[in-house]
């Protein structure tokens, strides 16, 4: 039977598979938004744009490259909506699926789709032919709009605290170098285009390969710092939520910080989390580990203020 989970189970959690990864691409309308599905003449169905993941590739990396081969649309990432898992002969295929939203393009007819429709949710969900991808497009369809993305990174491997008399200038160590590479390839996905660091070293350096691929500088704010977080939350959590009302955002703090700043966004006031943020960790005790990201998606309050509806933790972004 096919199973379909809103959140993401860690690598620990799957058995041998074959894995793969696609989307719910969506463009605004006048409407709200309308959903594009593809027909496979090689399967004679219709279904989300999805693909197998390529050797040494993420999952993240490979929703974009699919999207863009069997539609001929760009796409930026944004809510991990689901993860379904079924089985093919004697392996389990596991396929991720995010919401996307279209960029430019042009659908051309290929061997893969041989037809491509943007329809409303409720239309798309009447063409497509398995349950399993109309349960993905509910979890679309449920999801308030618009969202807001803000990825928190914790920076990469550094040296270690006691080689250097000056921590604010540990820098990466080789493995964190890699990390900060991975890194790059997720927030490159999500179509990030601000970058901002606390003010350590290895919190800059995990943001650069990035910074040069993306053509965007690297800003440094103190309000990130575990020292900052500690003192003043409040202002840490409240610049964050600027951060996140503008541009796609990435912020690469701490292993302390971080762990807080998820924990307030996701509080219910009275000590507890809120039962409407979705996501695939406990709330109440956030992981950090190194080189993590924390995909954070927020929906604007009738107030205006933005209230957190989604914290989606990537342990390690290469997969």
């Amino acid at each position: 039977m096919t199973e379909i989970a809103v959140a993401t189970p860690t690598d620990e959690d799957l058995p041998p598979s074959i894995h793969a990864a696609g989307a719910v691409l969506w463009r605004p309308t006048s409407a709200g938004a309308e959903v594009a599905v593809v027909h496979r003449p090689h399967h004679q169905d219709w279904s989300l744009p999805k693909g197998k993941v390529d050797p040494g590739e993420s999952r993240a990396r490979t929703a974009v490259r699919e999207i863009a081969e069997e539609t001929g649309f760009g796409a930026v990432l944004g809510r991990h909506l689901a993860t379904v898992r079924y089985p093919v002969g004697e392996d389990r295929k596991v396929v991720d699926y995010w919401e996307a939203r279209a960029g430019e393009g042009t659908f051309t007819p290929n061997g893969e789709t041989d037809e491509l429709r943007w329809l409303a949710p409720e239309q798309a969900a009447g063409l497509l032919s398995y349950d399993s991808d109309r349960d993905v497009l509910d979890a679309f369809a449920r999801s308030p709009r618009p969202l807001r993305s803000l990825l928190l990174v914790r920076h990469a491997k550094a040296g270690k605290r006691g080689s250097w008399p000056d921590d604010d200038a540990r820098p990466l160590v080789d493995a964190g170098r890699d990390q900060a590479r991975r890194v790059a390839d997720l927030l490159t996905a999500h179509g990030v285009d601000r970058l901002v660091a606390a003010p350590k070293v290895r919190c800059r350096e995990t943001l650069e390969p990035a910074s040069h691929r993306l053509g965007v500088g690297i800003a440094a704010d103190p309000a990130f710092s575990d020292e900052a977080v500690a003192q003043d939350p409040g202002r840490a959590r409240a610049r964050l939520l600027e951060l996140a009302s503008g541009p796609t955002t990435a912020v690469c703090a701490q292993g302390d910080g971080i762990p807080a700043l998820v924990r307030d966004l996701a509080a219910d006031g009275s000590g507890g989390v809120r039962p409407e943020v979705h996501s695939n960790r406990r709330l109440a005790d956030p992981p950090s580990r190194k080189g993590s990201v924390w995909s954070l998606s927020f929906h604007a309050a009738d107030g205006g203020g933005l209230r957190l509806v989604a914290a989606d933790y990537v342990r390690d972004p290469a997969v």
